[in-house]
């Protein structure tokens, strides 16, 4: 492919972006070049440029692939404008020093401190987990010269996009913001891409940064305990043949996420079905469901993937809702990456840095705002504020279209609770896939199992109804609660982790780090998840650039642990709660698995995702204790 030929699939937006970079010349950012807004999740690539405008901007830019940029780094200024020209609304200051490090013009690598002992020579650290946190964490370990291994109880890297193989599943992000900042452009083929590109995807990232050889696979963290006198983590591994070793370590970073523990609810009569059942993040890589009579039990996004793929090729489908979810319209979701766009990612400067930016920012914070209670709003049993009923209606009109002549669909699938009360879902091919004269909805609980299927009790004190199934998948989700506490992790007096988050009520500073557990660190943690919209991986880097800070604080000081205050974790903790109150999951008609069993949010984050880049980016020495030991020296294995 030619340059000439590339450009006529370039988003417009970005390619001035780019133009701008190579040449420095400002009319790039000007009128008629400066693109037109578009909230749409995915633009159209004409940017609202006339026809000569958008003639002249590419063949600039075809001409330009070879150059040397004029523009590398634009500092914060003139980063700022620059966001605000290519969206055609006004970015604010705050996210120029983020997203200059998201478009790789800043660094995000922590610097080792000068006059401190050498990274390599201040302990090893130990991850937990080789999915995209624990990647994230070791290649910027790896960048500051910190020694580790990595530990991951499965036979591939990956997580939870090795685990969740079931027919459609992939992401809910487009790819160009879920991925590694620190990674070259991978080619993906959709805008959203399926599971199997992703688990390729982390794979590859492993293998190119050096990690792979330092992962240890099919092996699992049996326990760790903080050993006070020699100021380091002393910890239990199963390898491949169940043998369980004793190491040492001064640093544990706890990498297995919220979305690693699958749930099967109690239901009398398992045993009893004939079938094939299983959860759906444990879906048979041979199961062939053409011709079957095929149960799914909820309606959460496991199953809003699985269903629309399925539906054509099974007998029947039936699909038993709890409560029914909001789901979105997504124009475009399976589109194929155009050709030319994909090679101005490999070619162009710039181009895929600012891709990345157009997809960061519209899925990222501008959901947020409109997801506060306003006080004064006259139906908070439907809505939160005038926005969020506008958006209730829109989707609400979209259930009604999709489902027009099926009234009785359109009742069962049309919330009662705010739009975006749960996990943010996307429409598709859901509705459309209902309307089908093998797939049916019930609405309701299962009561139990038997040989042959399921008993479905009707919410409606209908008479219970016997459903014939040959497989049952639970789309049952996972517990997000736990986290790093179903790890038997024990900290300073021996006090165990699980007993510090019991009740279903873990708590951390900035969702990182716990009083009395020194040198533990946690990735998506509590109340890092996204509600509102943005990438887990954003997160996970965030997290992994506050770990690194904290060890190059320690460094800076000779210490051999550091751990939050009391003050600072409370405080913290406090602020999440009380933001938590203004916003849409604490909202008292549904049931969301956002929050544990007493009502309060563990698992997502009420901030902007600026916030928690800023909170997380550095170490403020204030609120943390650091704690030093003499004669240290580098994480060793001792027999057991």
């Amino acid at each position: 492919m030619t340059p000439t030929d590339a450009v006529n699939d370039a988003d417009l937006r970005v390619l001035a972006m780019c133009v701008f970079h190579l040449t420095g010349d400002r009319r790039w950012l000007e009128p008629p070049f400066a693109p037109a807004r578009d909230v749409r999740l995915i633009a159209d690539e004409s940017a609202g440029l006339d026809e000569a405008a958008a003639r002249e901007l590419r063949s600039t830019a075809a001409a330009l692939c070879d150059a040397e940029p004029a523009v590398v780094d634009p500092g914060d200024e003139l980063m700022v404008e620059m966001m605000s020209v290519c969206l055609g609304e006004r970015v604010p200051d705050e996210y120029a020093p983020m997203m200059r490090e998201e478009l790789g013009f800043a660094t995000r690598d922590v610097s080792w401190p000068t006059d401190a002992t050498p990274a390599a020579e201040v302990g090893r650290a130990l991850i937990v987990g080789a999915g995209p946190s624990g990647i994230a964490m070791g290649v910027r370990l790896d960048r500051l010269g910190i020694p580790f291994t990595v530990v991951e109880r499965s036979s591939r890297v990956g997580g939870v996009w090795r685990d969740n193989r079931y027919p459609g599943c992939g992401v809910d992000t487009p790819n160009h913001a879920y991925s590694f900042s620190f990674a070259p452009s991978n080619r993906w083929s959709r805008f959203f891409a399926p599971q199997p590109e992703i688990e390729d995807y982390l794979r590859r990232t492993a293998d190119e940064f050096g990690l792979t050889d330092r992962i240890e696979l099919d092996t699992t963290l049996v326990g760790a305990t903080w050993r006070a006198d020699e100021q380091r983590w002393q910890v239990d591994v199963a390898g491949p043949t169940g043998t369980v070793e004793r190491r040492e370590y001064r640093y544990l970073i706890v990498a297995i996420g919220q979305l690693s523990d699958p749930v099967v609810p109690e239901i009398d009569g398992r045993s009893d079905f004939l079938g094939e059942q299983f959860h759906s993040s444990c879906w048979p890589e041979d199961l062939d469901v053409s011709g079957k009579r095929v149960a799914i039990i909820g309606t959460g996004a496991s199953a809003m993937q699985i269903a629309p793929t399925i539906a054509e090729q099974v007998e029947h489908l039936t699909i038993v809702q709890r409560s029914p979810q909001w789901a979105r319209p997504i124009p475009r979701y399976h589109d194929a990456m155009p050709p030319g766009s994909t090679w101005l990612f490999e070619h162009l400067p710039f181009y895929a840095a600012w891709f990345r930016f157009t997809m960061l920012w519209r899925y990222g914070d501008g959901l947020l705002p409109h997801l506060r209670k306003d006080p004064d709003w006259p139906h908070p049993e439907r809505s939160l504020n005038r926005v969020n009923d506008r958006h209730r209606q829109e989707m609400a009109d979209h259930i009604s279209a999709e489902l027009a002549g099926r009234p009785d669909l359109v009742e069962r699938c049309t919330p009662t609770y705010p739009p975006y009360g749960k996990r943010i879902l996307l429409d598709n091919g859901w509705y459309s896939m209902l309307r089908r004269s093998n797939v049916e909805l019930l609405t309701g609980s299962v009561a139990r199992l038997d040989a042959d299927g399921l008993v479905v009790a009707d919410d409606a004190d209908e008479p219970d109804r016997h459903v014939d199934a040959d497989v049952i998948v639970f789309a049952t989700g996972f517990d997000v609660a736990a986290m790093a506490s179903r790890l038997d992790i024990r900290g300073r007096g021996g006090r165990a982790l699980a007993d510090v988050w019991a009740d279903d009520d873990p708590r951390a500073h900035l969702g990182i780090t716990v009083p009395g557990f020194p040198n533990l660190f946690c990735m998506q943690g509590p109340n890092t998840g996204l509600g509102h919209g943005g990438s887990a991986i954003f997160t996970s880097e965030c997290q992994a650039r506050h770990i690194t800070a904290c060890i190059a604080a320690m460094a800076e000081r000779d210490a051999t642990s550091i751990e939050p205050t009391t003050t600072a974790h409370d405080g913290y903790v406090e602020r999440v709660d009380a933001e938590h109150e203004r916003l849409i999951w604490t909202h008292p008609g549904m049931e969301t698995y956002y929050r544990n069993r007493s009502g309060r949010v563990v698992s997502v984050m009420p901030w902007r995702l600026v916030d928690y880049w800023s909170m997380t980016h550095d170490a403020d020495p204030d609120d943390h204790l650091f704690e030093s030991a003499v004669g240290f020296d580098g994480g060793s294995t001792v027999s057991g």
